[in-house]
């Protein structure tokens, strides 16, 4: 059998780490899709698995990437046949299933989705599971009523992954969108994106949240949790929608109860790991389409398999900015 080549995550004498070794098809794990792999991405969750700076591989070995794209070899089930070219994101892929940092994986066929028309193997892995999950929280948050006359939309962490793909498509909706950054030097790129605004988190006092504040947000999309997002829920408008979607700045949220019983404020969970059709489907169809993000190729850039390993410290410190798509094999 072929041997392919991966970035295997291990653990040894305590430490993570992730290199590249020779696999085949033998060493992959069950599924009923086999695919050769086009193209992966970098996403915050592959940069902490990989360098083991949070919790994230529940298992060793396991080879790393949470996205890929790529043409199917071989399938069981009949949703797909040899030479189709699919989408798997999310679930327990390059966490605790093999993933996408390989030339070949082998999925579970309810993980894989057909790549939509008018989306090329690479355009997917830009959009990957971080424009999946802006997506989703825009579709949430029009589910619970937001519209662009209601008012501004803030996102936070904004020049990340998730948080440039939520302007992009928020502003190409007709949204007024706050952009919020830590990163002054960013502010060209985010209002190249659509912000109609950009608001530097160093002018926030986040030591004196009031219970209620000055209502500013008809909607929010937050990446970062914490103090960040309690100051987010004490200035919603009335029937204000906060989509919660990452927790880059804490996993904690000190709040009161007041915005959600005396504004009416929702606060909605944003899952974009386990959830499944008819959702997951949709919002695909919906990103080649309504929820395209017209500036993905300028938020993205490209790397060789090989540079691979090099990229992720830019996450853990902080300095990733937009997209990275892996050229793993290519098409």
């Amino acid at each position: 059998m072929t041997a392919f080549k991966a970035l295997l995550i291990e653990e040894r004498d305590g430490k993570t780490g992730a290199g590249f070794v020779r696999m085949d098809e033998n060493q992959l794990d069950p599924g009923e899709v086999t695919i050769r792999v086009a193209f992966s991405s970098v996403n915050y969750k592959d940069a902490l698995a990989a360098t083991g700076a949070g919790r994230i591989i529940r298992r060793f070995p396991c080879v790393g990437g949470i996205d890929l794209s790529g043409i199917v070899i071989k399938s069981s089930d009949p949703r797909f046949q040899e030479g189709d070219a699919v989408i798997a994101t999310s679930f327990d892929i390059g966490v605790a299933h093999h993933g996408g940092y390989a030339e070949v994986a082998r999925v579970p066929a309810d993980w894989v989705v057909p790549l939509p028309a008018g989306l090329s193997l690479s355009q997917a892995m830009a959009l990957g599971t971080a424009g999946f999950t802006a997506a989703l929280g825009v579709v949430r948050m029009e589910e619970n009523g937001l519209r662009p006359e209601k008012g501004p939309v803030i996102v936070t962490g904004a020049t990340g992954g998730v948080g440039s793909l939520a302007v992009d498509i928020l502003a190409r909706r007709g949204y007024h969108v706050v952009a919020l950054t830590g990163k002054e030097s960013e502010s060209a790129y985010l209002k190249g994106l659509g912000a109609a605004e950009v608001l530097l988190r160093s002018s926030l006092d986040l030591s004196k949240i009031r219970p209620l504040d000055r209502a500013r947000w008809a909607g929010a999309v937050d990446n970062l949790g914490g103090d960040v997002l309690a100051w987010i829920a004490s200035t919603m408008e009335q029937g204000g929608t906060i989509a919660s979607i990452g927790l880059a700045a804490s996993m904690s949220l000190n709040t009161t109860v007041a915005p959600f019983i005396l504004r009416g404020v929702s606060l909605l969970g944003v899952d974009s790991g386990y959830i499944r059709e008819p959702y997951r489907s949709g919002v695909w169809q919906s990103l080649a389409t309504d929820l395209r993000p017209p500036h993905l190729d300028a938020m993205s850039r490209t790397i060789p398999f090989a540079a691979l390993p090099e990229i992720f410290s830019e996450y853990i410190a902080g300095k990733a900015k937009g997209r990275v798509v892996v050229e793993v094999g290519g098409a």
